[in-house]
This record gives C-alpha cells, structure tokens and sequence, in this order.
C-alpha cells in the first residue's frame, strides 16, 4: 500500500493539531523529520525539521508498530502546536517526500477495517460517535465501536455453519449408514439463532431513532398556542407567532436534546378544515408528518375536541393556560406546565430509547430480515428429513452470506465506497 499522511485534528487553530502517517515508509518518514524515533507507542519530544533543515516545530512524536496502531500498519504521528501555518509547514515537508501522498476521507479507518483492526459496524460505530451529539448517541456508538454486534453475528455463524456443516455431513454418507440423527441438533441451532436475530432485530426502531434522533410533533387547531410553545420550549424565536389563525403554513423544526436524547420539535400548521389551498397543504403535511412521529403534544383549548387520533403514549394539554385561573394547562407565554411537558417527553421517548438494540442502520436491519426468511424456509426443510438436507443446508449458507455482508465480510465493495466517503480527512 501507499503511505498515506493528513491531518488528524479539525481544521483551523487549536491548541494541538495531530498529523498521522500510516503505511510502510511511515517510520521512515517520521525519522526525515524528527530524527532519533522514540520508542514504539512510547511519547519523545522531537524537533521537527524539513528537508533542508529548516526549523518547522516542537513536537511530540508517537510510533506504533504494524498491528499495534489504528490502522494496523507502521504509524508515525506528530503532535504539533495547532497553529495553521505549522501544521501548513509540516503538510508541505511531508508532501515533498518520495512515496507519500495525502489520505483520500476515511482512509485510515478503510485500512483499519481492511487490515482486520475493525469490522464494518465498528466502523459505522465510529462514524456515529464522531457525529454524535447526545449522551445517548455517544454512548449507543460507544456499544457499536467495541464491537459488541460484531461478536453476537460471529456467534451467530458459528452455529449456522455448525449446523449446515452436520447437513454435509450428512449428505456426503448418503449411500452409507450413519449411526446418529442431526435433526434434533440443527433444528436446535436454527431455532436458537433465529430467536436471537427476532430479538436483535425487535430493538432496531429504538436503535435508529437514538441515533438519527427523536420526532416530536405538537398539533392543534390554528391559533391554539403551537408556534408559542415551540418558541418557548427551543428558548428562541425559531416560529412566527401570531393571532391571525393560519399563520404557520409548513412544518418547523427545531432541534433539541432533551435528557440526553436527539429529539426534533415539529410545529405544524393548524389542523382544520379550508378552502385556502396553500393553507390546505400546510395541513396535509401537519397530518402526514405527525403521524410519523415518534411522539404527539396535542394542544386543545376547553371543551374543544381533537381533529386526530392519538396513540398510547400521546400528551394531550390544554392550551393557554396562563388565561385560566386554576393554574392547569400549559403555556408557552408564561412558561407554565413547561417543565413538566419535557419531563414527560423525556420519560416516553427513554421507554422507546430503552428497548434499542445494537443494530442502528437500514442495512443491518435489512440483513438481518433476510438471514431470519432464510431459516425460516430451511426449519420446516430440515425436519422432512435426511432427502431434503441439501435445500436446507444452501438456506442456511444463504443466512451465513447475510450475516457476513452485516459485518463486512463478504460483496460490500460498493457499499464500503459510500460509508467512507462521509468520513473526514485524517479519519
């Protein structure tokens, strides 16, 4: 492989700036600018200097060793000041090297996962914690990236191939007596496995949804305190308000954490009936987007009565409650029953959040869907007996396949394209 350079640390100043080297001429590299290398995975302060002897930095210098490093090659990284033009200098005195070149975005981590330093969810694990938030994202990245899932679909193959491998068996004794029954043992295996895969696969919407976060619609009729309310619970003026009825016409959001929790607000137009066609499909989206919802605040005013259907968990409040005199409702004006509403929101959407899994994309979800058909077609398979093993054994092969596309294993070349592609340089 080439070895690749680039900037580890964000861009711009900073305090330290970190530029890592990886690949076979690393170390050499490092020894072109600081010298004397420390010993391996083991800090030195160095002098940095370019090729022609230039003073570029004080820096302090780490090597690591192939299979001891990120990427599982030779590394050098080289600590800097976080001043633009030193990191500029020591940028420009690597590029002049003979056989370096800059890192392409995901670089480094492509060859962690391609050296077997990480499989591909800890790779998407990584991805989700840089691009965490929350404390929930943080921590539900942190699962991911220790490779949690990566362990429970290795144990997953490992019976599936045990139970396929006594199928074969089986059917390379065909003309021969063979002393013991495998059914009970694969029909065993299929079932437990299967069982794991339902389990794994009933937490996805939890999973998903902590890491793209929550939706949480507030619908009403017009001019019944949404705009206000959203404003007072995002604690800026991100909704026009208005006493004119009608005034928001098309979905709001606002972005919010909330315990902990990635939840986006939605204010939504008000719910009733017009003939203004503008308005009309303001109130179209309000439906469609409220009923995707993971959550909906319902507003009414006394004694009036919802335009939906609300679910289980659903809030409903009355509204304007700074113009009643028995101190119930809620209002975005005053700031009443506010703390309570988001102690509530909190409470529903950790119950959802609760029950999430380790499996946080569309493609595990999807994988794992298809791993769980094929043993449902091979269960029933396997039971007729030893003359139908074959089809049996081949939809247990398939659900392996599906197992092995989840963490990387196998016909990911182009999926691998895309999820590197949204790492930054240095990554």
């Amino acid at each position: 492989m080439d070895t690749i350079y680039a900037l580890a640390t964000a861009q711009g100043k900073s305090g330290v700036a970190v530029v890592r080297v990886s690949g076979p001429l690393a170390w050499q590299s490092g020894i072109a600018l600081a010298g004397v290398l420390p010993e391996p995975r083991r800090a030195g302060l160095r002098r940095l200097v370019d090729a022609d002897g230039g003073y570029l930095d004080e820096a302090l210098v780490l090597c690591f060793e192939e299979k001891h490093s990120f990427t599982g090659e030779a590394v050098v990284e080289f600590q800097l000041h976080g001043s633009i033009a030193v990191v500029r200098s020591v940028l420009t005195a690597l590029k002049v090297q003979a056989g370096l070149r800059p890192a392409e975005p995901g670089e480094f981590t492509r060859r962690a996962l391609e050296n077997g330093r990480l499989d591909l969810t800890q790779v998407e694990g990584l991805a989700d914690l840089i691009d965490s938030e929350t404390e929930s994202q943080r921590r539900q990245a942190l699962r991911v990236l220790s490779g949690d899932l990566g362990r429970r679909v290795s144990d997953w193959r490992r019976d599936l191939i045990r139970a396929a491998s006594l199928l074969e068996a089986v059917l390379d004794f065909a003309d021969e007596d063979v002393p013991v029954d495998v059914t009970p043992e694969v029909l065993e295996l299929i079932t437990n496995v299967r069982a794991a895969l339902e389990l794994e696969l009933s937490g996805f919407a939890g999973a998903e949804r902590i890491r793209t976060g929550f939706e949480v619609a507030i619908v009403g009729a017009p001019n019944v305190g949404k705009s206000t309310l959203l404003n007072a619970l995002a604690g800026r003026e991100a909704a026009i308000t208005s006493d004119v009825a009608g005034t928001t016409r098309d979905v709001i959001e606002v972005r919010m954490d909330i315990g902990g929790l990635a939840v986006t607000l939605l204010d939504t137009a008000g719910i009733r009936e017009t003939h203004d066609r503008v308005e009309a499909i303001g109130v179209s989206r309000a439906r469609d987007r409220a009923a995707a919802a993971d959550l909906r605040v319902f507003l009414v005013e006394e004694g009036s009565e919802l335009d939906m259907s609300p679910e289980a968990d659903d809030l409903i409040l009355e509204s304007k409650g700074d113009l009643r005199n028995d101190g119930k409702g809620i209002s975005g004006e005053t700031g009443q029953g506010l703390d309570a509403l988001i102690s509530d929101i909190q409470e529903r959407l950790s119950n959802k959040a609760g029950r999430a899994s380790l499996v946080t994309r569309e493609r595990h979800r999807q994988a794992l869907e298809e791993g769980i058909f094929s043993l449902n077609v091979a269960l029933p398979v396997v039971a007729e007996g030893p003359d139908r093993y074959d089809i049996a054994a081949e939809e247990i092969r398939v659900a392996i396949r599906r197992l092995s596309m989840l963490i990387g294993h196998v016909d990911v070349e182009n999926l691998l394209d895309e999820i590197f592609s949204s790492f930054c340089l240095g990554k």
